[in-house]
């Protein structure tokens, strides 16, 4: 089969790992652990680039452009939650990198679907060389030349930061602080990627997603665990 640069995706997640994160760690590691899995498992091949970020190491990339089959489970060796939140850095240089990335690629091998996921759960707090309204700017620049910003977080509270760089609210999602709200978040944006992937998905709009777990609640089957 002959692959074109339009069924290609590359994933750029950018992961909070400071210190808020360490009550939902292990629901984390698992979260991602599946959403992981389940991307693995799709027909169209996709590249992968993994940063993590706290304010002793504001930019850790663990994978950059990496074929996503060859991407290893996250362990607690290596997700250790610490530190503060320099949040608008390492999204700044997240996109940055990423750009600039693209812009060395020859156009036939360039993915044609780029998802750049934001996961956090704490507030901005120790960025030094990016701001919101910077952030906010570059954002609005890629999503217009069809880049797809997701945030994700277990904090509500966290979900204004998203809103603060400009990331859509159809596409920022929060839920509760459990073991069974982790698993639903990463759970609705690995589906929605692999519909997306697939073409069955127009985009990374997380509003149906938002609207069954509202829908959920109201009956009962938000357990918090």
């Amino acid at each position: 089969m002959v692959t074109t640069n339009g069924d290609r995706t590359h994933f750029s997640v950018i992961l909070d790992r400071t210190g808020s994160m360490e009550s939902i760690r292990q629901d984390t590691i698992g979260g991602f652990n599946g959403f992981l899995r389940e991307q693995q498992a799709q027909p169209s091949p996709a590249t992968f680039t993994l940063v993590q970020f706290d304010s002793q190491d504001p930019y850790e990339v663990l994978h950059s452009f990496t074929p996503i089959g060859m991407i290893a489970p996250l362990t607690e060796a290596t997700y250790v939650p610490r530190a503060t939140t320099p949040l608008f850095d390492a999204i700044g240089r997240g996109i940055n990198d990423l750009a600039g990335r693209l812009d060395a690629m020859a156009a036939d091998q360039r993915p044609q679907k780029i998802v750049f996921v934001i996961v956090t759960d704490g507030h901005e707090n120790a960025s030094r060389e990016f701001t919101g309204e910077k952030v906010r700017q570059m954002i609005k620049q890629r999503r217009d030349a069809g880049w797809q910003f997701v945030f994700l977080s277990a904090d509500e509270e966290a979900i204004r930061d998203g809103e603060t760089v400009g990331v859509q609210v159809d596409y920022s999602m929060a839920v509760d602080k459990s073991a069974a709200g982790s698993e639903r978040l990463w759970k609705a944006m690995s589906t929605r990627a692999a519909h997306y992937r697939a073409a069955a998905a127009p985009d990374m709009s997380l509003a149906d997603a938002k609207l069954q777990a509202e829908r959920d609640a109201r009956r009962g089957g938000d357990t918090r665990r």
